[in-house]
């Protein structure tokens, strides 16, 4: 597989309603951290989690988080 884009070498703090998201792997959303459909003709899909209450959450954005779509700090290890 190939390597995802880096979008970010941070998280993004986000406050969640109840739901079904799509957070990008691909790392070409515009909408990061989440999928805007950007990974199109690539091998890369989106990863799909729900959200059962009202919650915030720390998301990847390096796309090399081995907790996705949680970061784990990763972003802290590349150049």
């Amino acid at each position: 597989m190939a390597d995802p884009t880096i979008a970010a070498k941070f998280p993004a703090v986000v406050e969640l309603d109840p739901g079904a998201y799509f957070w990008c792997r691909c790392g070409h959303s515009k909408k990061q951290p989440f999928c805007d459909g950007s990974h199109a003709g690539t091998e890369f899909t989106p990863l799909k989690f729900d959200v059962a209450q009202k919650t915030r959450m720390v998301l990847c954005q390096c796309k090399h988080t081995g907790h996705s779509p949680a970061c784990d700090g990763s972003h802290k290890t590349l150049v």
